[in-house]
Protein backbone atom coordinates (compact mmCIF):
# COMPACT_ATOMS: atom_id res chain seq x y z
CA UNK A 1 0.00 0.00 0.00
CA UNK A 2 2.95 2.33 0.57
CA UNK A 3 4.33 1.81 -2.95
CA UNK A 4 7.72 0.80 -1.56
CA UNK A 5 9.45 -2.05 -3.38
CA UNK A 6 10.45 -5.08 -1.34
CA UNK A 7 12.34 -8.01 -2.87
CA UNK A 8 10.35 -11.25 -2.81
CA UNK A 9 11.50 -14.81 -2.32
CA UNK A 10 11.04 -15.96 -5.93
CA UNK A 11 12.84 -12.99 -7.50
CA UNK A 12 15.73 -13.20 -5.04
CA UNK A 13 16.19 -16.93 -5.79
CA UNK A 14 16.05 -16.30 -9.54
CA UNK A 15 18.63 -13.49 -9.27
CA UNK A 16 20.98 -15.73 -7.29
CA UNK A 17 20.66 -18.56 -9.83
CA UNK A 18 21.32 -16.18 -12.74
CA UNK A 19 24.53 -14.98 -11.04
CA UNK A 20 25.71 -18.58 -10.56
CA UNK A 21 25.81 -19.13 -14.32
CA UNK A 22 24.80 -22.05 -16.50
CA UNK A 23 27.06 -24.80 -15.19
CA UNK A 24 24.35 -27.06 -13.73
CA UNK A 25 20.57 -27.36 -13.86
CA UNK A 26 18.65 -25.28 -11.33
CA UNK A 27 15.02 -25.99 -10.45
CA UNK A 28 12.61 -23.55 -8.79
CA UNK A 29 9.54 -25.29 -7.36
CA UNK A 30 6.29 -23.51 -6.59
CA UNK A 31 4.18 -25.79 -4.39
CA UNK A 32 0.60 -24.79 -3.72
CA UNK A 33 -2.51 -23.46 -5.38
CA UNK A 34 -2.26 -21.45 -8.58
CA UNK A 35 -3.75 -17.99 -8.07
CA UNK A 36 -4.82 -16.00 -11.14
CA UNK A 37 -3.04 -12.84 -9.94
CA UNK A 38 0.51 -14.10 -9.48
CA UNK A 39 0.49 -16.80 -12.16
CA UNK A 40 -0.31 -14.21 -14.85
CA UNK A 41 2.84 -12.33 -13.82
CA UNK A 42 4.83 -15.50 -14.62
CA UNK A 43 3.75 -15.64 -18.28
CA UNK A 44 6.83 -13.76 -19.54
CA UNK A 45 9.04 -16.16 -17.57
CA UNK A 46 7.31 -19.17 -19.09
CA UNK A 47 7.48 -18.05 -22.72
CA UNK A 48 10.52 -18.03 -25.01
CA UNK A 49 11.85 -14.74 -23.61
CA UNK A 50 12.39 -16.32 -20.14
CA UNK A 51 12.17 -12.83 -18.65
CA UNK A 52 10.84 -12.01 -15.17
CA UNK A 53 9.50 -8.44 -15.07
CA UNK A 54 9.33 -7.04 -11.54
CA UNK A 55 7.08 -4.32 -10.18
CA UNK A 56 10.02 -1.95 -9.72
CA UNK A 57 10.85 -2.08 -13.45
CA UNK A 58 13.75 -4.52 -13.08
CA UNK A 59 13.97 -7.43 -15.52
CA UNK A 60 15.65 -10.75 -14.79
CA UNK A 61 16.65 -12.90 -17.77
CA UNK A 62 16.72 -16.56 -16.76
CA UNK A 63 19.52 -18.87 -17.90
CA UNK A 64 18.85 -21.84 -20.16
CA UNK A 65 19.83 -24.10 -17.25
CA UNK A 66 16.95 -22.84 -15.07
CA UNK A 67 13.60 -24.66 -14.89
CA UNK A 68 10.38 -23.83 -13.04
CA UNK A 69 8.03 -26.50 -11.69
CA UNK A 70 4.51 -25.74 -10.45
CA UNK A 71 3.19 -28.46 -8.16
CA UNK A 72 -0.50 -27.75 -7.88
CA UNK A 73 -3.79 -29.59 -7.59
CA UNK A 74 -5.52 -27.89 -10.54
CA UNK A 75 -5.33 -24.98 -12.97
CA UNK A 76 -8.87 -23.69 -12.46
CA UNK A 77 -7.70 -20.10 -11.95
CA UNK A 78 -5.04 -20.08 -14.67
CA UNK A 79 -5.78 -18.40 -17.99
CA UNK A 80 -5.44 -20.13 -21.33
CA UNK A 81 -2.33 -18.02 -21.94
CA UNK A 82 -0.68 -19.57 -18.89
CA UNK A 83 -1.86 -23.13 -19.59
CA UNK A 84 -0.46 -22.92 -23.13
CA UNK A 85 3.01 -22.11 -21.75
CA UNK A 86 3.38 -25.12 -19.44
CA UNK A 87 3.62 -28.88 -19.77
CA UNK A 88 1.02 -30.68 -17.67
CA UNK A 89 1.72 -34.03 -16.05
Amino acid sequence: MTGDWKEGLASSIMKRYVKQGQFEMKWIVFDGPVDAVWIEDMNSVLDDSMLLCLGNGERIKLNLSMRILFECEDLLHASLATVSRVAII
